[in-house]
């Protein structure tokens, strides 16, 4: 369920207050606030009690007091745009109250965490194309009462459901071929297809309905950030099933399947996401840790969201682990690919160097024949003018043919006679040494002393 569909959640205690359940009242927008670009971007106000339950609120940007905190999300859409025109959009929706350099700093690439104008603000937007579903954007903007985030496109996970209405709390069973519904219920089970469980084990195991409402700012952000890592977990999951799918195919598949993946530079592309993967989990690696500093010197975060902090920055370095091995595994399919692909040229000159052999000597034949020379054999060539031309020609190939055998053999002619010298000065100096060697040891004994060694 996405942020246009959240619904109300609250118990008895909160009867006193004034506010109403957007579930029977439709929001009513601030009629203060014009918006330029109707329609181009989702925006979604949430107002907390502290107390664990969450109310839809109009879009004033407002903070909350007491234990009372506001959370405004706004969903830039997936499209070709250019990060001005992302500018434009935010600005249009959140100016004012916040200032031009609060947008800049959540909409600008790259990682990012510091303080503007008294708010802490981090971002973890990733360049590449926003069309591009391995380009990931999540920007915050925290104070003590309020909290903004911008992200690219839909996050899954992030908002919330009602508690008791999860589909993994339910008993399945298994699917029957009478069934051409997606899901029914049948006596303390529900029937569920192959494709929500599919859809399922690419979500983290888990939904909206899963998700706690948070009592404090502190727990909003984990959740934020938390949504944010599992979102990448479902890119990776997928990127997982997607490759053990393409193995599969590889050892069942033949000579059509390869050239079409080779043809569709499938591991290519896939290499080029998971480096693009790579990159925005950097940026977590480098925005989470700063994150946790900062607001473990805040007094309204509490102890054990850092801790959490501390958990999410651990998986991040799992999940980049995981990625690296996936990259490994692209690698080493598309160098089999390559290998593959060498085989077969390999095959083709195989068949082309046969065919030369059986047609060289014929073509070798009628050359010798063809030529306009005299004295050629067996042929009507009675009286020529010049009959020892086609010795003449002969004897020109033979010395040619010898030339070229000469530059081949040159070489290996050259290290032999270098070998050959190199082993007769060695000989020679050998001799010599010996022949000195003998001579004083003759004339030691002569005199009749001893050799000494």
């Amino acid at each position: 369920m996405d942020l246009a569909e959240e619904e109300p959640v609250g118990d008895g205690e909160m009867e006193e207050l004034v506010r109403v359940s957007s579930a029977n009242v439709p929001l009513v927008e601030n009629h203060l606030h014009r918006t330029h670009f109707p329609g181009m971007v989702r925006k979604k106000a949430y107002i907390f009690d502290g107390l664990g339950n969450y109310y839809n609120k109009e879009w004033d940007l407002a903070e909350g007091s007491g234990q009372e905190f506001c959370w405004y999300h706004v969903e830039l859409p997936k499209g070709n745009q250019k990060l001005s025109q992302s500018a434009q959009y935010l600005i249009d929706v959140l100016c004012p109250p916040l200032k031009l350099q609060d947008i800049l700093s959540l909409v600008s690439n790259g990682p990012f965490c510091g303080h503007v104008d008294g708010a802490l603000v981090f971002r973890v937007n990733s360049p590449g194309p926003p069309a591009s579903n391995f380009t990931f954007r999540l920007a915050a903007r925290v104070t003590e009462h309020s909290v903004i985030t911008i992200s690219l496109g839909r996050v899954p996970r992030l908002g919330f459901s009602p508690v008791g209405q999860s589909l993994l709390s339910e008993i399945p069973s298994v699917e029957s071929p009478s069934y051409h519904r997606g899901e029914r219920k049948e006596g303390s089970g529900f029937v569920i297809r192959e494709h929500v469980l599919e859809f399922l084990l690419t979500m983290n195991h888990s939904e909206e309905a899963d998700n706690p409402v948070p009592k404090s700012v502190s727990e909003l952000v984990v959740h934020i950030l938390d949504t944010h890592v599992d979102h990448l977990q479902d890119v990776v999951t997928k990127l997982e099933m997607e490759l053990d799918s393409v193995e599969l195919e590889l050892d069942r598949g033949g000579f059509a399947l390869k050239k079409e993946m080779l043809d569709e530079r499938r591991f290519p592309k896939m290499h080029l996401n998971l480096q693009r993967l790579l990159q925005v989990i950097a940026h977590g690696e480098q925005v989470f840790p700063r994150v946790k500093e900062k607001c473990s010197s805040k007094h309204w975060f509490a102890t054990e969201d850092i801790s959490s902090l501390e958990e999410m920055i651990g998986r991040l370095r799992r999940l980049k682990e995981n990625v690296g091995f996936l990259a490994n595994r692209v690698t080493a399919l598309q160098a089999g690919l390559d290998s593959w692909q060498s085989e077969q040229i390999n095959r083709k000159l195989y068949y082309l160097s046969f065919l030369s052999i059986i047609f060289l000597p014929l073509s070798v034949i009628t050359g010798v024949f063809g030529m306009n020379v005299g004295g050629v054999p067996w042929t009507v060539q009675k009286d020529p003018a010049l009959k020892d031309g086609f010795r003449n020609v002969l004897a020109l190939c033979v010395a040619m043919l010898l030339l070229v055998l000469l530059c081949f053999i040159f070489p290996a002619l050259y290290t032999r006679l270098t070998a050959w010298h190199r082993r007769r000065s060695l000989r020679r100096s050998w001799s010599h040494n010996q022949r000195s060697f003998l001579k004083r040891t003759i004339g030691i004994q002569e005199r009749g002393g001893y050799l000494r060694i």
